[in-house]
């Protein structure tokens, strides 16, 4: 027998909290969150209407408040916080990473905001304050600054003696870093070679000087990259002068990159990434109407270019019929070629040394797919309305079409990106503009010169 995935797992434990909840079981419900980690309330919260999802917050441990607001997403995060008096913020933060409570403060009102960085102790806020003083999708904006440095001259027995009298280490901890004066950044040394190393042995004798550090100002993109190519686990983060700052951990890299994955995909129907799948009526329809209003007036477009050719419509109701059948294999041809141009910016793989040869890849694409699908469409309108011109085209539209989707696929995002506007928010509508507008006056043009 399968075994039960992740996904069935948490629908069924779903179900069973809104049985009880339905039924006024809240002290059952209570028991069960305090044997659930956080991330499985969170993801439960998210699953949940906002009225359920009051209750629930409600049932959990406090003590797990602040591990769960690290695990929502943005606008669920919200939805609790704006709910919640500024003290009982301060109280749940308190205790949060760097990184994790930085991103919580930027969901926050002023006032709210301004009372929690009061209840911190001086050092905390400093950190805060100089998290907060980069952008949230920067390495600084990601960092943690819970680091352990340790100075070049010292022995491999005073810092493990250090470390003892320490007690614990930050989480996700595989390296200290080296500094000089003022925290100016020298290397790290991992932990494995330090437990292996002899005591009487510097620190200065086994660091790494190779070690790579992540300026504070770059894209966090460009981070996950990073770690992605070198199989890192941590690393250190410097500011222009060369002091350390911080480090950023997998597990923050992690949350990049699902991030980006969710942006990309949310973003190709003109949504937020951090959307709510349950957020209220009126506010989803608000959200998506604006996008259905600018494809409205993309779409109005192709309707005017159809508009030219009323009178050849008229006369063959054939054409109108076929007339969808090349803006349609236009769209799919130029969405392949869109998401693939836009996979390789996001990933490095294109950029303005290679674009053109990527574009004329996918002009021989485009034009092979066109051939193909031109002498296949040809034959079946030509047997199916014994009409040699008709198929001839229908076929020349098709190869049209899809050429230029091909070219279109690679030339909109580059060009979008060079003016600083997401290919993955803007790029899908204006291809569906271009190929339809390609498709149908290639279509109703020739059938217009032809046959008019």
């Amino acid at each position: 027998m399968p075994d039960t995935s992740e996904q069935e797992i948490s629908q069924k434990r779903l179900l069973e909290i809104n049985t009880a909840l339905q039924s006024g079981m809240f002290v059952y419900v209570r028991k069960m969150f305090q044997n659930m980690p956080a991330f499985d309330i969170a993801l439960l919260l998210e699953s949940s209407p906002a009225r359920s999802r009051n209750i629930l917050w409600q049932l959990t441990d406090p003590d797990l408040h602040g591990e769960i607001l690290e695990e929502l997403s943005e606008e669920v995060r919200k939805g609790i916080l704006k709910d919640m008096q500024p003290e009982k913020v301060a109280a749940v933060v308190e205790g949060m990473d760097i990184d994790d409570l930085a991103e919580v403060l930027r969901t926050l009102p002023d006032s709210v905001y301004q009372e929690v960085l009061n209840s911190m102790d001086s050092q905390d806020r400093t950190r805060v304050e100089q998290a907060l003083s980069y952008e949230e999708d920067t390495a600084g904006g990601i960092m943690n600054t819970d680091t352990i440095t340790v100075r070049p001259d010292v022995t491999v027995d005073v810092v493990l003696r250090y470390l003892r009298l320490r007690g614990d280490l930050p989480d996700a901890t595989d390296s200290l870093y080296v500094v000089a004066r003022n925290d100016k950044f020298v290397g790290s040394v991992t932990l494995a070679k330090l437990i292996t190393a002899a005591p009487e042995q510097s620190i200065e004798d086994i660091t790494d000087y190779d070690t790579v550090p992540i300026p504070a100002e770059m894209d966090e993109t460009e981070v996950a990259t990073l770690f992605e190519r070198h199989d890192w686990l941590s690393a250190p983060v410097i500011d222009d002068s060369g002091r350390l700052l911080g480090r950023i951990t997998i597990d923050d890299v992690i949350d990049v990159i699902r991030e980006d994955a969710e942006h990309s995909m949310m973003s190709m129907a003109g949504l937020d990434d951090e959307a709510d799948t349950f957020a209220p009526v009126l506010k989803s329809t608000q959200q998506r109407s604006i996008w259905l209003g600018v494809n409205l007036f993309t779409a109005l477009a192709a309707v005017m270019v159809s508009s030219f050719f009323e009178d050849i419509l008229a006369q063959m109701a054939i054409l109108a019929v076929l007339n969808t059948l090349v803006p349609s294999m236009g769209g799919v041809a130029g969405g392949q070629t869109l998401t693939l141009v836009i996979r390789g910016m996001a990933l490095g793989h294109i950029g303005d040394n290679n674009a053109r040869a990527i574009l004329t890849k996918e002009l021989a694409i485009g034009f092979l797919n066109g051939l193909i699908w031109a002498i296949f469409i040809a034959g079946i309108v030509a047997i199916w309305k014994q009409d040699l011109t008709l198929g001839g085209i229908i076929a020349f539209a098709m190869l049209m079409n899809l050429t230029a989707a091909g070219i279109a696929g690679v030339t909109i995002p580059l060009f979008l990106k060079k003016l600083n506007i997401d290919p993955a928010l803007a790029g899908s509508v204006i291809l569906t503009t271009v190929t339809d507008v390609v498709g149908i006056f290639a279509f109703l043009g020739t059938a217009t010169l032809l046959l008019g």
